[in-house]
Order: C-alpha cells, then sequence, then structure tokens
C-alpha cells in the first residue's frame, strides 16, 4: 500500500488521540493495548511524530502523548513524510536519476498522474478525517455484532 507499518501503526495511534479532547494526555501503554500495537514500536513511532511536531509528550506520572495541533491541522501527507518520507511520490518510479516531463522515463506518463492522485489524498485528507471514518466503522461493527445475535 502507500504506508509502511510504522506509518500505519502512527495513523491508528494518532486516530486514537484525534478521538480525545484536544489536549488531553494519554499513556502510551493505553493507546498500544487499545490498538493492538506492539508498545516498543509504538514508543518508537511516536517520538518521530513528537520531532516532526505533530505530537507533544510529556513525562512522568501523569504525562502521556497528545495531538501538538488540532486533528483538523494533521494531514495524512504530514503524518507519512514524518515516519515514512515523501521521496517516493515524486522520484522516478523505475529508479532513473533524471526523470521529468522533458526526459521522462518508460513509466513517467502513467505513474505521474496516480502519484498526483496520491499526493493530492494525502494533502487533503485530515486525522480529523480518519478518525470519524474509524468512528463510523467501530459502529458499524457494533451493529452487525449486535444483528447477528439476534
Amino acid at each position: 500500500m502507500i504506508y509502511s507499518r510504522a506509518c500505519e501503526y502512527a495513523i491508528r495511534g494518532l486516530a486514537h488521540l484525534a478521538e480525545r479532547r484536544h489536549g488531553d494526555l494519554v499513556r502510551l501503554r493505553d493507546i498500544a493495548r487499545a490498538e493492538d500495537i506492539p508498545q516498543p514500536f509504538l514508543a518508537k513511532v511516536f517520538q518521530d511524530l513528537v520531532w516532526a511536531g505533530v505530537l507533544e509528550s510529556a513525562r512522568g506520572r501523569s504525562g502521556g502523548y497528545a495531538l501538538a495541533r488540532p486533528a483538523s491541522q494533521i494531514t495524512l501527507h504530514e503524518i507519512r513524510e514524518a515516519i515514512d518520507g515523501a521521496a517516493d511520490l515524486t522520484r522516478c518510479a523505475v529508479g532513473l536519476g533524471e526523470c521529468s516531463d522533458t526526459m521522462p522515463c518508460p513509466l513517467h506518463d502513467t505513474f505521474k498522474p496516480i502519484r498526483e492522485r496520491i499526493k493530492q489524498y494525502l494533502q487533503r485528507t485530515t486525522l480529523a478525517d480518519i478518525a470519524r471514518a474509524l468512528t463510523r466503522k467501530r459502529a458499524l461493527l457494533v451493529q452487525t455484532r449486535s444483528g447477528s445475535r439476534s
């Protein structure tokens, strides 16, 4: 897909925070448990997100993580760039050093519009959008499960 496992975990962990009131600190172990993500892996991912300015962290007994800005101001592109980088959205599809509209590689004309659509999606889609979608999905799962018991 367009995300690494680390980026997927970042999005899930951040969406968990986005479902909370902005500024509320949540402990890493609670996020990892709720999202079924290995805690040491999530700690590394969240450290990268703190460095990127997406998350804030506080140490100590009442510490934890919180979004650095409202979820509506954090895009998937920003998250992906912090975890995976974004070079694959601009570099040559076949790895040639020089690839452009004037000097295209064999796949340039095919991949350019695909990359542009992916990039636009990542830039337009916010963490708030993801959190809303996950909330709807969870509600549907609950309905489906309760409907199957009847």
